[in-house]
């Protein structure tokens, strides 16, 4: 399955793109930041990284285009984070991914709206990734969070790091911080993304994967 979806969530549709690779066994929603899209190239990569491990994937519209108009919208973590728990509810009713273990992706902005969304109470989320985060965005949320949480941050991104380290210790699930070497914000070096998909793939696989009993 790899085709363009219409998300409908609250009255609200959202254009959105799935892939289900054969033999799947989780879905990732992508939660894009600020000033970008489903067509985010950067998450795309990451997302072929993810469908190439057998994880399926939606990259989708947080806004509409009338929204995002209204640039407080782009902002508004609380009104992101609850059109995704729509989303979250979405994929769960869907044949293809019906009884797939859910992850999320989130990028700036976007890692706030995922954090937000999986401390709510009723949101079954397997594992979440923050690439270039903003969790101090959703700070006060934050041990709200079941899910085990990754972290990653460019090494040249001080402003974030320091923010990703503050919001570590307010996280009270498992979690992880790991940062790619003298990467910036956008993880643009030669390499850098490439690291960041690959760190993703490990900890959705590891964490989608049932626990045999011993």
């Amino acid at each position: 399955m790899n085709e363009e979806v219409r998300v409908d969530v609250g009255g609200i549709s959202l254009p959105g793109h799935v892939v289900v690779p054969p033999q799947a066994e989780g879905v990732v929603a992508f939660v894009h930041g600020s000033g970008s899209s489903r067509h985010s190239p950067r998450n795309r990569q990451v997302a072929d990284e993810l469908n190439e491990a057998g994880l399926a994937t939606l990259l989708f519209d947080l806004l509409t285009l009338e929204e995002e108009l209204d640039r407080n919208n782009v902002f508004d973590i609380e009104l992101l984070a609850e059109r995704l728990v729509g989303v979250t509810a979405w994929l769960e009713a869907q044949d293809d991914l019906a009884g797939f273990p859910i992850g999320y992706f989130g990028a700036s902005t976007g890692a706030a709206a995922a954090l937000w969304a999986a401390g709510v109470a009723g949101v079954d989320v397997r594992a979440i990734v923050s690439r270039g985060g903003r969790p101090d965005l959703a700070s006060g949320r934050l041990g709200a969070v079941r899910a085990p949480t990754l972290l990653i941050v460019g090494g040249y991104d001080e402003v974030v790091l320091d923010l990703n380290l503050a919001a570590q210790r307010e996280l009270r699930c498992e979690n992880e911080l790991r940062i790619v070497p003298e990467a910036t914000h956008l993880f643009e070096e030669p390499g850098a993304l490439r690291m960041v998909a690959e760190f993703a793939r490990d900890w959705f696989t590891s964490h989608f994967t049932p626990v045999s009993p011993i």
